[in-house]
């Protein structure tokens, strides 16, 4: 059957990503989202999306230097790659505050592993992408063609506890953190993940004006999508819009369903779901 769609947005959930994770953050993420958060192998997650004729990108993680827990490999997502090559992409996790063994490990998710880009979670990892100390790595990644993901706007870590377990939302704001760098390295290729609420006119804004910016639609239900993401979507950004589910937090059986009943035209949904992510992926 033929690819319908691209999954931007899949974190790796089984139980070599989850032991990396912590009970206090698996605990918090469960209570928020309703539901008790179990592990899929990746045999289990290759099947589901090839059952829908589908690809999706994992993302690992390393937030240690702030978290002190372990990262999730780099080498297991890119295990799970080549296991299922019709199945996964993938991008490796780096934690920026470790200097040069960051430009390293970025340089080996390239070279030596064949992943397609780096996954940031500046609040987990608590850093402002536009700070000066962190350029070397902006151009490690713009050299190497490394697509660079961030978590943008509200956290579901911490979402409803008593501060937040910690995490502070000012590192996940769009402008200034990657407008800046957007700017300053215009060979870099950013995806802004998720709509990035409550600074979704200025992550509109920001993607509108770089031409190197994607927009990942992840972690929100499309129901509750504001007519302004929908109209930028159908309109001026629609050959930079991505989908993403954010599985396991929603998966892409209720995120396609909700988008379903979204009024846009054949061609843009087919840029959404599918075309978009093979250009930027280089699939097509």
């Amino acid at each position: 059957m033929p690819l319908t769609a691209i999954d931007c947005h899949v974190h790796p959930w089984d139980a070599t990503s989850l032991g990396f994770m912590g009970a206090g953050r698996m605990e918090a993420m469960s209570r928020y989202f309703g539901r008790p958060m179990e592990p899929v192998s990746f045999e289990e997650l290759a099947a589901r999306y090839r059952s829908r004729s589908m690809m999706a990108v994992l993302l690992a993680t390393d937030d240690s230097t702030v978290s002190g827990l372990p990262p999730v490999p780099n080498d297991h997502v890119a295990g799970a790659m080549r296991d299922y090559p019709d199945v996964f992409l993938a991008f490796g996790g780096v934690d920026p505050w470790k200097g040069q063994l960051a430009i390293d490990e970025a340089r080996r998710c390239k070279e030596e592993l064949g992943l397609r880009g780096l996954k940031f979670n500046p609040g987990r990892q608590r850093f402002f992408p536009n700070d000066p100390q962190f350029a070397r790595l902006w151009e490690t990644a713009a050299d190497l063609g490394l697509i660079c993901l961030f978590h943008t706007g509200m956290m579901g870590n911490g979402a409803g506890t008593r501060g937040g377990l910690g995490f502070k939302l000012k590192y996940t704001a769009p402008i200034p953190c990657l407008d800046d760098i957007a700017a300053d390295y215009p060979e870099l290729t950013i995806i802004s993940a998720h709509p990035g609420w409550p600074w979704q006119e200025e992550q509109l804004a920001m993607a509108r004006h770089k031409a190197n910016v994607y927009l990942d639609l992840s972690g929100w239900a499309p129901r509750y999508f504001p007519p302004q993401l929908v109209q930028y979507a159908r309109t001026i950004l629609q050959d930079r819009v991505l989908f993403g589910s954010d599985w396991p937090v929603l998966t892409p059986e209720r995120w396609l369903e909700e988008f379903d009943q979204i009024d846009l035209p054949a061609e843009v949904r087919s840029k959404i779901l599918l075309t978009n992510a093979q250009r930027l992926f280089g699939l097509e």
